[in-house]
């Protein structure tokens, strides 16, 4: 059967309508999850006997648990991705997943500590329904042999979702900081809301995209993607893979002394060796570029690792260690945490612009090489948080300009390597196990705010100046690193990103399920 891509379908300025619904979908679900994300931090280290009362903890204990509730939004996805291309396909598994958060977000407005904890784990379980899947939504709109058109579709669908972003860190911001805390929980549920009823009401665009995948090889063949986990202890990588983790995980909780870390390495062990029988369920090519996205995630672990402070270092730090004061006007804390967003309205379509006339001048311009870049250039954004932290020891505070020119350098960055990544994952993983490839890949997101929220901890111990230089001329090295095994990588994309043809052999024997 033909792909899903392939169907006739209603365009506007020359895009799928789908894509629409899905960038108002994501737009929604975005200011839901920025908007909250905004005030989260602020929210439990506000002082319980404050005009707008928070919970009133330590920044060290706020990041902690910022850090393990960011890493579990998207590690999520995994099991979000598993379920999608096995039981419920991509359409149906965001209708869920819009479900929980709609739920979530508006459990968070109720002034309970069990509400609190409560809200936070049905967010979670809702992105790792939702985010994976809409994205692979998008890829699926288009054709593997229209690539430039599918990376214009992700630019598009990323403005979505920074125009949310951007949003809702003034307006939820804005609530949450002058009115009540909850009440921005609330609004944030609100955002949800709307993004539930735009992707309803969309359905007749997108029944075509996202539906099960059903796998029509032998059953001898597919036999090894049945049971993932039974799987993992049949083949010698993937127990040595499982085996060597869980050790790791192990030697962390009895000698290292951490049973959290411990359990969460050895919780990983199981997605290293679910990682190798999906690599082991494919072709040689399907090998290949497998192990190339698996390779691409360590990029993005570091990518996000160091970018994700903006949402707990660098929120503290604007609330905390900034003047926050033009003239008599007071400037929200929050407010910081939207002009990541807004100046990706600004630059999306330039970064884009100077990226095809780059390539169009002959030079290299693979996904791996726009992401290694984009890594370099966030890393200097930091070198102006080393600037702020100096004046701030010198001075006791530092500008906001050097918070904005921070975010200015976050937002290149991003824009060279997170919307690439995105599309470069829908054109290397095989159709069969497409949700579970971009699950893996928020994991690595998640994983990368792991890091985030490790590296603010020690930033009461090391200090912010050593922390954000360290970060800045580490992304520096990683980023050349990358470069130069650049042509090695992109051997092992067997050409997917310059295919001309119309059906991708890794598709051959798979067709979808109208459902």
């Amino acid at each position: 059967m033909a792909n899903s891509a392939t169907v006739n379908q209603k365009t506007l300025f020359g895009h799928p309508i789908g894509l629409y619904i899905l960038f108002l979908t994501e737009m929604w679900e975005r200011f839901s999850y920025y908007g909250m994300r905004a005030i989260l931090v602020l929210y439990l280290v506000a002082e319980t006997g404050a005009d707008n009362p928070g919970l009133g903890w330590a920044n060290e204990s706020a990041l902690v648990l910022y850090g393990w509730y960011t890493m579990f939004v998207y590690v999520a996805s995994i099991p979000g991705g598993i379920i999608a291309d096995k039981l419920l396909g991509q359409r149906k598994s965001v209708f869920v997943g819009g479900l929980l958060l709609v739920a979530g977000h508006s459990v968070l407005a109720i002034e309970q500590m069990w509400a609190f904890y409560t809200g936070l784990v049905l967010i979670v379980m809702g992105v790792g329904m939702l985010k994976p899947n809409i994205s692979t939504m998008v890829g699926g709109l288009y054709p593997k042999n229209e690539q430039n058109k599918r990376d214009m579709g992700f630019y598009i669908f990323y403005m979505g979702i920074n125009l949310g972003a951007a949003v809702s860190a003034l307006l939820v911001g804005y609530v949450g900081e002058e009115f009540g805390w909850h009440y921005g929980f609330g609004l944030a549920g609100i955002g949800m809301a709307l993004g539930q009823l735009v992707y309803m009401m969309g359905q007749k665009h997108l029944r075509h995209v996202g539906n099960l995948v059903v796998d029509t090889r032998s059953e001898e063949e597919k036999s090894e993607s049945k049971n993932l986990l039974s799987a993992i202890f049949k083949h010698t990588n993937s127990i040595a893979g499982f085996t060597i983790t869980a050790l790791a995980g192990l030697a962390i909780w009895f000698l290292g002394g951490s049973w959290s870390y411990g359990l969460l390495v050895i919780g990983l062990a199981f997605a290293v060796g679910v990682g190798i029988v999906v690599y082991n369920d494919g072709n040689k090519i399907e090998k290949d570029r497998i192990l190339v996205t698996y390779l691409s995630f360590l990029i993005i672990i570091i990518f996000w690792g160091a970018f994700e402070q903006a949402g707990g270092l660098m929120n503290l730090y604007a609330s905390q260690k900034t003047d926050l004061m033009l003239g008599s006007f007071e400037v929200k804390a929050s407010w910081f945490q939207s002009v990541n967003a807004i100046f990706i309205l600004i630059f999306a379509t330039i970064v884009g612009s100077i990226w095809v006339w780059w390539k169009n001048r002959g030079k290299e311009s693979s996904s791996l090489f726009k992401m290694a870049i984009g890594v370099i250039i966030m890393g200097w954004g930091f070198f102006f948080m080393s600037a702020a932290s100096a004046q701030y020891e010198s001075a006791g505070a530092s500008a906001m300009y050097w918070l904005v020119f921070a975010y200015l350098f976050h937002t290149l960055g991003e824009l060279c390597a997170s919307p690439v990544a995105l599309s470069f994952i829908t054109k290397l993983a095989p159709e069969r196990w497409m949700a579970f490839m971009m699950g893996a890949y928020f994991a690595a997101t998640g994983l990368g705010n792991k890091v985030a929220g490790l590296l603010g901890e020690s930033a009461s111990e090391l200090g912010e100046f050593t922390i954000f230089t360290g970060i800045a001329v580490f992304c520096t090295v990683f980023g050349i690193l990358v470069i130069l095994i650049l042509k090695p990588l992109k051997r092992l994309t067997h050409g997917a990103e310059e295919m001309e043809g119309t059906k991708n052999e890794e598709t051959e024997g798979f067709e979808l399920a109208d459902q």
